[in-house]
């Protein structure tokens, strides 16, 4: 679609029903002056009458998880991943500044432009949306694989819960797409995490990048680093990475 005649733009539709129309115009406000390189641009909401539109900018390649399954994406060299990771942590540093919190990040709510700038879509939209994704917990839509252990038990989202989602979405990004904890149901993963089960380190992650996804994974909300801490390790990271592999 396109906006202003000229900006190609994207609409999502907000299924009749699944939203209460105040709950989600205050949240869309607030969406808007949320305003940075790496948060996908909200340019309208239109609510004439249901369904509500959501316009936003449009992102070429579609959602991380989609791009990381796909032949280009496949083809991504480390330093390349780091660097996803490490926009997506600037971009949840910025909510973090901001005091707001996402509550459903993942791969698949990352987009990708044609440059392949990661930009985080969908935030805040979880907090309004009246669905059994988000209420029914036990529910198999509820995504679970992503959601911290005190966020399952107890409703409890936090920024801290964005970090324990951030670790599961570094698996996401070092696996190219793969599903975490591979064959294990959400009621199995529950169990897991309950006895302390992480996920073990795959052969393509840097130790360097599993010990931040071992930070973000600690029991304590509190013991978790910060978006901010993190996005200055990763983008590190990502240097020290990208002149090893110039050198080869």
């Amino acid at each position: 679609a396109t906006y202003n005649q000229h900006t190609k733009v994207a609409v999502k539709t907000m299924k009749p029903g699944s939203m209460s129309v105040d709950a989600f115009l205050e949240e869309a406000n607030l969406m808007k002056t949320l305003q940075h390189d790496k948060l996908v641009k909200l340019h309208a909401v239109v609510t004439k009458e249901e369904p509500i539109y959501i316009i936003t900018e449009f992102m070429e390649k579609g959602s991380l998880l989609d791009f990381l399954k796909s032949d280009e994406g496949n083809k991504q060299p480390l330093p390349k991943l780091i660097d996803f990771s490490a926009q997506i942590a600037e971009g949840m540093a910025f909510i973090e500044k901001r005091n707001y919190i996402h509550r459903d990040l993942r791969a698949a709510n990352i987009l990708v432009s044609a440059i392949l700038v990661c930009k985080i879509a969908d935030f805040g939209l979880a907090r309004v949306i009246e669905d059994d994704e988000y209420t029914a917990r036990e529910g198999a839509k509820f995504p679970i694989k992503w959601t911290a252990p005190e966020a399952i038990y107890y409703g409890s989202f936090t920024i801290k819960s964005d970090v324990w989602s951030f670790g599961i979405l570094l698996t996401e990004i070092i696996t190219y797409g793969r599903i975490p904890y591979p064959g294990m149901s959400s009621a199995e993963v529950i169990k897991a995490l309950e006895r302390g089960y992480r996920m073990p380190r795959t052969e393509n992650c840097p130790e360097e990048l599993y010990d931040i996804m071992m930070r973000c994974w600690k029991t304590k909300p509190e013991d978790r680093p910060t978006f901010e801490y993190t996005q200055s390790i990763l983008e590190d990271f990502f240097t020290a990475t990208e002149s090893q592999y110039q050198q080869q």
